[in-house]
């Protein structure tokens, strides 16, 4: 008897010890592993391979979040929104990270908004412009699962006759192209995407607006396991705190907010009729440069226009001022392989003034700046940046102070005094988008290579 109780007592202890077991939740699976895997979209404004490396805003949010928990980052590029989904509910990822916006519609849990965007009816510029869905006489084709798509399953109760089809074989940048081509009539894009992709296509043009804000945010699985999904809101309202995620929204979008046509369909143009007459001398003087940063700095100064002057003196397709053409062993300014080679070496020199602890691509932004209002007037905003308990060493944060340069409550309490620092951003700005719009035409063999100097 005392033996068959005392079989009883161990059999309960086992059952009571095994169910103390319980199976690992999200976190627990990721820390053992020390791998947090993210799926994302290929995409200009997600994930790309440049040739330097990886890159994207997408892929840098994730890597600070990977860094959060203390863990390496897996990124999983996807060319389809629907396999991103598949491989999502399948457990296969722990969250999507591809510029998603909320819908009540999306079976998902949704961490904190980080970023709003608006999604916008394209077509091509030369036809009559859509103002309404009533305005649409041609099927509008979304991706496949995609909130554009869940937008016009909305609006069809409006617009019963209205003809839309979904694809699982492009992208959105491919439909965008597609426009272009003219294969098909009619679009939706994201307003960050659209912005992107008209450096460098200006003929797409927005119909209207299909909502106004729509906010992004990341996507796990509505599972019921609150482990990651719980660190979303801490870690987020910390890349605020930091200004991080500012600082990140800056990199990959503080320079394509504006879009004027005229401009960048002159400077497509120019890319293909002017650039090949100097693109030789641009590559042999770059050095370290990249030549198309060169170039695109150049068609800033000049419109690659090497007789280009200004009312203040400065000379030629980089616009040398005397002193600076001196300097740098210019004897005719209105050379343009002698003004392209004083250009790259000044720029050059630039670069070399910034301080060492600044990264690129930063360092690069710094000395454009300088190229344009001269280091005083950019160290002097550093100061002001620094003073404000900011970080001197970070564009984005000097760029909101540099306008502080056109004020005399602030200006006069610095070593070089009054500078238009606004036009100074303008300036730097208009040049990261010709830059990001030669990549993308040489890049995919869209730019005119022949050369008759």
């Amino acid at each position: 008897m005392q033996q068959l109780r005392l079989l009883i007592m161990v059999v309960v202890i086992l059952l009571i010890t095994g169910c103390d077991k319980t199976p690992p939740n999200q976190l627990e699976k990721i820390k053992q592993k020390q791998v947090i895997k993210v799926g994302t979209l290929v995409g200009p404004s997600n994930y790309f391979q440049s040739q330097r490396a990886e890159q994207g805003f997408e892929y840098e949010l994730s890597q600070h979040f990977a860094q959060y928990l203390g863990v390496h980052l897996q990124i999983v590029p996807f060319f389809s929104l629907t396999e991103l989904f598949e491989r999502l509910n399948s457990g296969d990822l722990d969250l999507a990270a591809s510029g998603l916006s909320y819908h009540p519609l999306r079976k998902y849990r949704f961490g904190p908004s980080y970023r709003t965007v608006s999604q916008k009816l394209v077509y091509k510029q030369g036809r009559v412009r859509p103002r309404s869905f009533a305005d649409i006489d041609a099927p509008i084709i979304v991706i496949d699962g995609s909130n554009h798509a869940l937008s016009l399953e909305k609006i069809q109760y409006e617009y019963p006759s209205l003809e839309w089809q979904t694809t699982n074989n492009l992208d959105e940048e491919e439909l965008l192209q597609a426009i272009i081509d003219e294969e098909i009539d009619f679009t939706i894009a994201d307003s960050h995407t659209l912005a992107l992709f008209r450096r460098y296509h200006p003929n797409v043009s927005i119909g209207f607006s299909v909502t106004q804000t729509d906010h992004v945010a990341w996507a796990l699985r509505d599972d019921h396991d609150d482990s990651l999904y719980a660190l979303l809101m801490p870690f987020f309202e910390s890349m605020n705190n930091s200004e991080t995620l500012y600082a990140l929204e800056e990199k990959y979008f503080g320079h394509i907010d504006e879009f004027n046509y005229v401009n960048t369909l002159a400077f497509v143009e120019a890319s293909n009729d002017t650039l090949p007459k100097y693109r030789a001398w641009f590559e042999e003087y770059a050095g370290e440069l990249d030549w198309r940063l060169l170039a695109a700095l150049s068609y800033q100064e000049s419109m690659w226009n090497p007789r280009a002057k200004s009312p203040t003196g400065v000379r030629g397709i980089m616009m040398l001022t005397r002193p600076t053409a001196k300097q740098v062993g210019v004897t005719n300014r209105l050379k343009p392989e002698q003004n392209i080679r004083g250009g790259a070496k000044y720029l050059q020199k630039l670069i070399k003034r910034i301080p060492k602890n600044i990264p690129q691509p930063d360092r690069t932004w710094f000395a454009l700046a300088s190229y344009n209002v001269g280091w005083g007037h950019v160290n002097d905003a550093r100061k002001i940046t620094k003073q404000q308990n900011s970080d001197p060493d970070s564009w984005a944060e000097v760029k909101k102070r540099l306008p502080l340069l056109i004020k005399k409550r602030y200006y006069r309490k610095t070593r070089y005094g009054y500078a238009r620092g606004d036009v100074a951003i303008q300036y730097v700005d208009n040049i990261r988008r010709y830059y990001d719009a030669l990549i993308w035409l040489d890049e995919n063999g869209a730019l005119n290579t022949s050369s008759d100097k």
